[in-house]
């Protein structure tokens, strides 16, 4: 069994064949986390999850570029669709994930910073970031009250993210470095702070100043987890232009060449790991 756990089948992007392609994948034995990234995409994930009580889960939250800080012009993914949002409305989303039935919500994510739309000058940048700030805090309090783990989407931000998690008291934050972009440094903070990091199929890819191999060579098996971020990422030799989590298959077998391991040991102890993360 493999599981994906980072994907957007709750996106516009599988509007018109979102039941073929998660019967597919659940026929060869992939799981799913669908990940909100709004009210209306968290809700969907979570319509889903309950569509499918055999390997479909949900996660709530809503990501830093859908937090609408008035600072920049904020980018319309037509994959994603439109939804953004002025602030996190913690009853709002606490109602929603009392809507779901037991052990539907499994974390809340994707959540955290992003600084690669940002304002040009110094007041208006540091003011975008504190309101970043501002509703990553929220939404760490979120998961707490709700003792869920949390997924973080960082990018252009590691060394906020990294103070504001050594600030929050991490002991009592589970979670996982979702499609974690950043150095051999950043990466050893998180793992001595106790997250999972997560690999997805950005790792085919050459990004000036990252070595994904070095990168995965230290991260101990036991604290990866492996996703797709679909529709996004699409893996080569994959197929399909459109990412679904069946590609995970080719992550796992990715970290495996590079770990020199084999597949089977790659599937089962992230396997593992995500089970004990998520309580699935």
């Amino acid at each position: 069994m493999l599981i994906d756990t980072h994907a957007h089948l709750n996106f516009v992007a599988f509007n018109k064949d979102r039941e073929e392609v998660i019967k597919k994948c659940l026929e060869e034995n992939v799981r799913m986390i669908n990940i909100g990234t709004n009210y209306e995409t968290s809700k969907k994930a979570i319509e889903i999850a309950e569509k499918y009580p055999q390997g479909v889960y949900a996660s709530i939250g809503l990501h830093p570029i859908n937090l609408d800080t008035g600072l920049v012009k904020i980018k319309i993914d037509e994959k994603e669709g439109s939804h953004f949002e002025k602030v996190f409305d913690y009853e709002k989303y606490k109602g929603l994930a009392r809507s779901a039935s037991s052990g539907r919500v499994v974390a809340i994510g994707e959540i955290g910073l992003d600084y690669y739309y940002k304002p040009k000058t110094k007041r208006k940048l540091e003011l975008f970031k504190e309101k970043q700030r501002s509703g990553l805090w929220q939404q760490l309090n979120f998961a707490k009250e709700l003792n869920l783990p949390v997924i973080f989407h960082c990018r252009m931000a590691h060394n906020d993210l990294i103070q504001i998690l050594q600030q929050s008291n991490t002991p009592t934050i589970k979670g996982v470095i979702h499609g974690f972009v950043g150095t051999l440094g950043q990466l050893k903070e998180y793992l001595k702070m106790g997250f999972y990091i997560g690999f997805n199929g950005i790792i085919f890819k050459k990004i000036e100043g990252i070595d994904f191999e070095e990168n995965i060579k230290n991260t101990p098996l036991e604290r990866i987890l492996i996703e797709t971020d679909c529709p996004y990422l699409t893996p080569p030799n994959f197929g399909e232009e459109r990412n679904n989590p069946l590609g995970v298959k080719l992550v796992a077998e990715r970290i495996a060449k590079i770990k020199n391991v084999a597949f089977e040991k790659v599937t089962e102890i992230t396997t593992k790991n995500t089970k004990e993360l998520f309580k699935i």
